[in-house]
């Protein structure tokens, strides 16, 4: 067993413990992160939190990337939460000890993932998250998204102050 495979099963044991806390004992997880108005809301996150931590473990073994991308957009997810609302009022300033726990785990999992194979870029790059690369840096024969559209180029570029975005789709270009 790898350090990928192990820290896939680390993160997603503790995505299960993050998870069955307020489900087993709601009082002791509102004395630490505060009371809750809506405890259907907090069911719900405890919910999704035991299912990608679950979902983590079985792929350790047999699928790694996918371990990787449910890690990383996990600890994304719930970073962004932490950073935007604790600063707001919204959540006790407990959440941090969860934002630097989130950020632990990104820099862990983008640690392992020069030791996986996956997508590269020119630069020798590979994505993390939920994109293992950038569409335009996989080789050709994996670049589909969809049925039967191939994506051939999809580029952003700034032009003043609005956004040009132009994809290049079955040979034809569309700009928004």
């Amino acid at each position: 067993m790898g350090a990928e495979h192990r820290l896939a099963r680390a993160h997603g044991v503790f995505n299960v413990l993050a998870g069955l806390w307020p489900l087993v004992s709601m009082r002791s997880f509102e004395w630490v992160f505060g009371p809750k108005a809506d405890r259907w809301l907090e069911h719900t996150v405890a919910g999704l939190l035991i299912t990608t931590g679950c979902a983590q473990l079985r792929a350790a073994d047999g699928a790694p990337e996918l371990a990787r991308a449910l890690g990383v957009g996990a600890a994304g997810t719930l970073l962004a939460v932490d950073l935007v609302y604790v600063p707001l009022g919204r959540l006790r300033p407990t959440y941090l000890l969860d934002a630097a726990m989130e950020i632990a785990w990104i820099v862990a999992w983008a640690r392992r993932r020069r030791g996986v194979t996956g997508y590269r870029s020119a630069a020798g790059r590979t994505g993390v998250g939920c994109w293992p690369a950038m569409p335009w840096t996989m080789p050709r024969a994996r670049r589909s998204w969809g049925r039967r559209r191939s994506w051939s180029a999809v580029r952003a570029t700034s032009s003043g102050s609005r956004l040009r975005i132009a994809v290049a789709a079955s040979g034809a270009i569309t700009e928004k």
